[in-house]
């Protein structure tokens, strides 16, 4: 399976105007994490619900994802994350939402992040967790939850 199998066709620019109650997300890896097989799922299942996916690929640094995500106009960016280096990731990808006046979409976490460090998570800016023995209908609906509750959809 290609990254391009599960992914909403890149406009190249930001749209603005994507389909009026489809939520778009941006499925994204950190750092050096080189785990892609569940970040992959994760984009399909996204996909089965009816959202539009962009998938980054390997390897992106905070910026590069926050960048995409405003190109992309996407509402929710969605980590997965294995290497242990989660805290200081998403503090530097907050601090990247901040700076490029993206604080408007949604940050999702998830991949083997201990509890006790969820508190650190939610305090550099991500909105929700999801464990990593989550069933596909959790991960769905804590995005559909997220987005909805701002009124989005």
């Amino acid at each position: 399976m290609t990254d391009t199998d599960m992914t909403a066709p890149a406009s190249g620019a930001a749209t603005k105007s994507h389909a009026p109650g489809k939520i778009r997300v941006l499925v994204a890896k950190l750092g050096l994490d080189g785990h892609d097989r569940g970040a992959k799922v994760v984009a399909r299942i996204l996909r089965d619900a009816g959202m539009e996916v962009v998938y980054t690929g390997l390897y992106k640094s905070p910026i590069e994802v926050v960048r995409a995500a405003v190109q992309e106009d996407v509402d929710v960016i969605g980590v997965s994350l294995l290497s242990g280096s989660h805290v200081p990731l998403f503090r530097e990808l907050g601090r990247c939402l901040r700076e490029e006046k993206a604080e408007h979409i949604f940050v999702v976490a998830g991949g083997v992040i201990p509890e006790q460090d969820y508190p650190a998570l939610l305090d550099c800016g991500v909105d929700a967790i999801v464990p990593q023995e989550a069933r596909a209908d959790l991960i769905v609906t804590t995005i559909i939850d997220l987005v909805s509750a701002r009124g989005q959809i």
